[in-house]
């Protein structure tokens, strides 16, 4: 095994060739049994049990292989040489919404074979949209089945998790939920990926949560009076506080939007102001995911990382005790579910 792609509080991930075919590089992490409770093996066979049964989705990422040792597990998977989707984004000069089309049906049609197979993701956000290639902007790939769970029965999972600014009304609430729980995740991504910034902001997280509960959000005249209506219903329509009135997977591949609005129409919505507003959440998102990321090494739970994002900031705010909230994915309870 060749260069470290990165590190965890658990594990490692390196680059891999085969050994009969060197031109095939893999990812391959490496995951220390010893520092894993039972609860985290578990939690790591669920995540091989669900890739291994996706293998036939093309917008899935895959796992070729899976062993381990008396000291370690190994995942092989697919090497995602392009990075994180967003940061693709954010490299542009020009932005519109036929590119944030092409995006979120991707993303669609990888959650809809998840949900076809009675699968919820349970965690969908940017960081878990990556690029297989350097060149191709729609080698799009959904990752992290950490927390995927199968749902044996509608309403039927229990436990709170997720990250918070994508994360369900009804997790928060506490009640049973299902794979309807995604759909808001994909309505939030959707947002960012069309305004430039989340739909429910506040640095507190007690506020951030009642506003996810009320589905308590706009669309800010600035960024969305040149975003197509089609878009905004879409939208609407993922971001239903009523998980039964909200549009499936499938449901949302035949809107209108995603279905019927022509290329040539979306192609002439330029979101050149939209873009500005991605560049900054953007730099926001990596710095806290680098500050969790530091935090999680060294096992300073107690810390938690910076929330704080309004349409139109240009600076970030100091670092202070009072403006810190998590904002990893996270397990808010320790509920067994499907046992």
């Amino acid at each position: 095994m060749h260069t470290k792609l990165g590190e965890g509080a658990f594990s490692t991930v390196r680059v891999a060739k085969h050994k009969h075919s060197p031109d095939q590089e893999y990812a391959v992490k490496i995951v220390q049994r010893s520092k894993l409770e039972e609860v985290d093996i578990v939690a790591l066979l669920d995540e091989v049990s669900i890739l291994s049964s996706l293998k036939s989705c093309p917008y899935i990422i895959q796992l070729y292989d899976f062993f381990e040792e008396p000291t370690h597990y190994y995942l092989v998977m697919e090497s995602m040489k392009g990075g994180e989707l967003f940061d693709r984004i954010v490299a542009k000069s020009f932005y519109n919404e036929k590119e944030a089309r092409g995006v979120c049906r991707i993303l669609l049609e990888a959650v809809a074979y998840c949900h076809d197979a009675r699968i919820a993701h349970r965690d969908l956000k940017p960081e878990n949209l990556l690029l297989r290639s350097m060149e191709d902007d729609l080698s799009i790939k959904l990752a992290d089945f950490g927390f995927a769970k199968v749902v044996n029965e509608p309403h039927s999972l229990k436990t709170q998790c997720g990250t918070p600014g994508y994360v369900a009304p009804e997790i928060l609430n506490g009640v049973p939920y299902d794979e309807a729980a995604d759909m808001w995740s994909v309505g939030v991504i959707l947002y960012i990926l069309l305004g430039g910034y989340p739909p429910f902001i506040d640095e507190n997280q007690r506020k951030l949560f009642r506003k996810i509960r009320k589905g308590e959000y706009e669309f800010h005249p600035e960024y969305w009076s040149t975003i197509s209506d089609d878009a905004k219903i879409l939208i609407r329509n993922l971001l239903m506080v009523d998980s039964s009135q909200r549009l499936s997977a499938r449901d949302a591949l035949n809107s209108n939007w995603i279905a019927v609005a022509s290329d040539e129409t979306l192609d002439k919505h330029d979101m050149g102001a939209n873009l500005v507003q991605l560049r900054k959440f953007n730099g926001r998102r990596k710095f806290r995911a680098a500050v969790a990321s530091v935090l999680a090494v060294n096992k300073l739970s107690n810390f938690l990382a910076f929330d704080v994002f309004q349409p139109g900031d240009s600076e970030l705010p100091l670092l202070n005790s009072k403006s810190m909230t998590l904002k990893t994915s996270m397990r808010f309870d320790d509920d067994e579910e499907n046992v």
